[in-house]
């Protein structure tokens, strides 16, 4: 009986504190006017750098995204900053530059991948913007995103912005889907609050005077966009997502687990670094609980199921408990439901993920 009520009180918690946390943000935020004042006709300089390695294949797509922008060219920059690819990304570049002369488009070559952090504190040296925007290649940004992204700039308690994202070009696109849906909620409803502590590269668009003041982006960990603006945040300055500003983002159909498991790594090293940069500030009331639960979740939280599981297969296999028994039925047959199957599914990346973290930060991977 100790055992299955142990096993009970983790499972409880496990499922009980990121329902709580969801509800609690989205009952009392999600729909609280943004206290910012947004200035749609706010235009100033601003440079865009796109990290890429062995992006042939994307990198021409990109360039033509940002093209299309709604924005003046004599006020955007582009720094494309390419990391020892030899599948032609950088001559593809060239190419395509040469055929846009009306862009401000530098390339920058770098001799060894050292990861996205360097390349981007590389590229920064080179930057003339006012707002320093980074870029993942395999995203499509809206031909209105930038425009919709500065204007919150005008803001001066504004030091991040980023977006939300739609999961595009995936087999399994409705297993991404349905986490993004509580997902975005949250980013969008932690921003409202105070700010968000999880940022994406996709679109991250950073005030380059905090950028200079912090030392660029952080090298050390994975999570160069998220801790970025986790540390802008923690100067006092607003870190936010619009809930109106989206991308689209290609989801690999091959080596999907392994994607979301990097991911899910960097996200850890971020938040185990932050748990103790933030007791170094005088953090915002609201900021400090996001900090602490969503450490909680990403961290903590995937183990406790996993040890009320190993605790139920004990009193089934040794103990013969028919109540554990039942509660494993149970589980295994939630399973059928995609809401339940979803979560199980992000549980296992961040448990992987942190048994990968033991070996490799994965800061620059293969490819």
């Amino acid at each position: 009986m100790i055992l299955e009520v142990a096993a009970l009180t983790l499972a409880g918690t496990h499922f009980g504190v990121p329902l709580l946390y969801y509800y609690y943000l989205k009952s009392r935020y999600l729909n609280k006017p943004w206290s910012i004042k947004v200035d749609e006709n706010y235009k100033p300089k601003v440079t865009v750098i796109v990290p890429t390695y062995m992006e042939a294949e994307l990198i021409q797509g990109k360039l033509r995204n940002l093209y299309a922008q709604e924005y003046p060219k004599d006020l955007m920059e582009i720094i494309v900053i390419d990391s020892g690819s030899t599948d032609g990304t950088a001559e593809l570049v060239e190419g395509w530059a040469s055929k846009h002369k009306g862009v401000n488009l530098k390339l920058i070559r770098e001799a060894e991948r050292r990861g996205k952090a360097y390349a981007l504190n590389h590229a920064l040296k080179y930057a003339i913007g006012e707002v320093v925007v980074t870029a993942d290649v395999d995203a499509l940004w809206p031909n209105r995103a930038l425009a919709e992204a500065l204007k919150w700039f005008a803001d001066p308690t504004v030091g991040a912005v980023s977006c939300l994202k739609k999961p595009i070009g995936s087999k399994i696109r409705g297993v991404e889907e349905d986490y993004r849906r509580y997902y975005n909620v949250l980013r969008v409803a932690e921003s409202k609050a105070y700010a968000t502590p999880i940022f994406h590269g996709e679109l991250a668009v950073f005030r380059r005077s905090l950028l200079e003041l912090l030392g660029g982006f952080p090298t050390d960990i994975g999570a160069d966009d998220s801790h970025t603006a986790t540390r802008i945040a923690l100067l006092g300055y607003r870190a936010i997502v619009p809930e109106d500003l989206w991308v689209e983002e290609f989801v690999p159909n091959e080596g999907y687990f392994l994607w979301r498991a990097r991911r899910a790594q960097h996200l850890i090293q971020h938040f185990v670094k932050t748990i103790k940069e933030a007791r170094k500030h005088k953090v915002a009331k609201e900021f400090r609980k996001i900090i602490a639960v969503e450490f909680f979740l990403h961290v903590v939280n995937p183990w406790l199921l996993l040890t009320s599981i190993l605790i139920l297969v004990v009193s089934i296999v040794v103990f013969s408990l028919l109540f554990a028994a039942f509660v494993m039925i149970l589980g295994l047959a939630l399973l059928n439901l995609k809401h339940y199957r979803t979560w199980i599914a992000q549980q296992l990346f961040l448990i992987v993920a942190a048994l990968r973290n033991l070996k490799s930060k994965e800061i620059a991977w293969s490819k």
